[in-house]
């Protein structure tokens, strides 16, 4: 096959192996980094011209607008790691993370609560809170803790424990409808993008297990405190261009062949073709089952997606009481934050998004009918909001931000091996053990490269001279 001299930029020179990347998002620049650090040469495919994937920021006007409001936990180690790595960790006030979980939670009816921890071992450091909680009465509270320690004995792990429901088990273990809908699924359904009858029980578990009951730290919240766009383009690309790699952006992968062969379509529009000693299709999944040979399986081209819609708003003064962020209750308006920044708005103003998820209801209604609704629901949530004048009103919309995370959905997550060796996957979808996350992608993006580093090493018999 004939090689365009624009290719050689993806073929080994030497000894050293070469990669190509597909995707910018997180996954692909984790694989991409970690490759570079084992000495390999790499090249990450772009479609857009910025990276990030569903993790990032655009301008609309005077404002930077993430594409969707995106938290980590203290135990989400991977993706810390990586903001580490791109000099954006907590120390730098480019992300902020709790000392302690403190989340401040409110129904239209003017009903509160806080589930915040102690200093206590887990679960202890939640007792308090639950004790107390104001969103539910005495009857819901006291079975609380035996859903909890149900929950702790559960194997996330477990093929069995995927086929079943999350609501379903939480009825089973004395759970109230009042109780799922005002404490646990406030947390699951932020979490895994899907209503609690239909989750999985085994992602469930795995969010409540490692966040919430066996470190008493794990939950902790953290999130940007500078658009997306900072952390996941500007410091990643600076990042990966430190490690050597090549970036190619409004880069298109039109097909991989089973023998590695890559097509693409770079910006200036002219084909090229490749064949790198590994490929990793750091994309969504429905991208990746259509960019392999029909001769491959791809049963993960089933997992399905869930929308998330995100309402932005922006008021003549601020509506949130000086807090970060609110949980919503009872209320379309599930998770609000104030993302109006330290410095202030570019002339006037008080910017907050709100993030729905699990989004079918929402995701296809005008912009009208959703302008009436969120604002009638915040100024209900607010009281600020009651005398505030909304200055601009948009939404965002996500048809596919995270795969389908149901019941069942396990059997369907690949490992980072296809049946083309050297041709691997990596995404937050593939089999991590985690739900479909940002710590999700950067350790798909870790595994893929390791299969990678594997590979290589047994077909060349020999290992490169980098670092592990």
């Amino acid at each position: 096959m004939s090689r365009p001299a624009g290719s050689a930029r993806i073929q080994a020179d030497g000894d050293a192996p070469s990669a190509l990347v597909v995707g910018g998002g997180l996954a692909g620049i984790t694989a991409a980094l970690v490759l570079a650090e084992r000495g390999w040469r790499v090249t990450v495919a772009e479609a857009r011209p910025r990276l990030g994937g569903r993790a990032t920021s655009y301008r609309r006007g005077d404002l930077v607008v993430d594409n969707g409001q995106h938290v980590f936990l203290r135990c989400c180690t991977a993706y810390r790691g990586l903001l580490e790595r791109l000099g954006a960790g907590p120390e730098t006030g480019l992300t902020v993370l709790q000392e302690r979980l403190d989340i401040p939670l409110r129904s239209p009816d003017g009903a509160s609560a806080r589930l915040r921890r102690t200093g206590a071992p887990a679960p202890l450091h939640l007792a308090g809170s639950l004790a107390g909680y104001g969103l539910l009465g005495w009857r819901d509270r006291v079975p609380l803790g035996r859903a909890a320690v149900a929950l702790r004995r559960t194997d996330p792990a477990d093929a069995r424990v995927d086929e079943q429901g999350f609501g379903g088990f939480l009825r089973k273990h004395g759970q109230s409808t009042a109780a799922v809908d005002r404490l646990w699924s406030v947390i699951s359904t932020a979490t895994l993008n899907i209503d609690p009858d239909a989750a999985s029980l085994a992602l469930a578990a795995k969010v409540f297990r490692t966040g919430l009951l066996e470190d008493s730290r794990g939950a902790d919240l953290g999130y940007a405190a500078v658009p997306l766009g900072e952390i996941h383009d500007v410091r990643a690309r600076t990042a990966l261009e430190a490690a050597g790699v090549t970036v190619r952006e409004a880069t298109k992968v039109l097909s991989v062949d089973a023998d590695r062969t890559v097509r693409l379509r770079g910006r200036d529009g002219e084909q090229e073709s490749a064949r790198p000693d590994a490929v990793v299709l750091a994309v969504p999944h429905d991208a990746a089952a259509a960019l392999l040979p029909a001769e491959l399986p791809t049963p993960f081209a089933g997992l399905g997606h869930s929308p998330i819609l995100n309402v932005h708003v922006r008021y003549d003064r601020p509506v949130l009481d000086g807090q970060p962020f609110l949980a919503g209750v009872d209320s379309p308006a599930q998770w609000i934050f104030d993302r109006t920044g330290p410095s202030g708005l570019p002339g006037r103003g008080h910017y907050v998004a709100v993030t729905v998820s699990a989004a079918e209801r929402y995701i296809e209604q005008p912009v009208a009918e959703l302008r009436a609704l969120f604002e009638d629901e915040l100024t209900r949530l607010l009281p600020g909001a009651r005398g505030a004048t909304v200055q601009e009103f948009f939404v965002t919309r996500e048809k596919h931000a995270t795969f389908r995370q149901a019941s069942g959905s396990a059997r369907l997550r690949p490992e980072p091996a296809t049946a083309a060796p050297g041709v691997l996957l990596a995404g937050a979808w593939t089999a991590t053990g985690w739900p479909d996350t940002m710590e999700s992608a950067v350790r798909s993006g870790i595994n893929a490269a390791r299969v990678a580093q594997e590979q290589w090493e047994k077909a060349n018999g020999h290992r490169t001279g980098a670092r592990a």
